[in-house]
């Protein structure tokens, strides 16, 4: 809610479900087939198992650190 403390998004809230019409236009009842990232229950990418922890090499890497 504090979000909307910038004012609200230019749909105003109301998406049309893009996945939803692809799906449609190409003969399925499954959206899961025509998004690009998918997630699992829990918000994970399967495919690359993120989010993930970040290697200690990683952020030295980047001159990250985490306090």
């Amino acid at each position: 809610m504090e979000a909307f403390e910038y004012g609200a998004p230019p749909h105003g809230g109301a998406a049309f479900g893009f996945h939803r019409w692809v799906s449609l236009f190409g003969g399925r009842s499954d959206i899961r087939e025509f998004i690009a990232f998918p997630k699992n229950n829990a918000g994970k990418d399967v495919m690359i198992d993120a989010p993930s922890p970040i290697d200690a090499e990683q952020l030295k890497e980047l001159g990250l650190r985490v306090g």
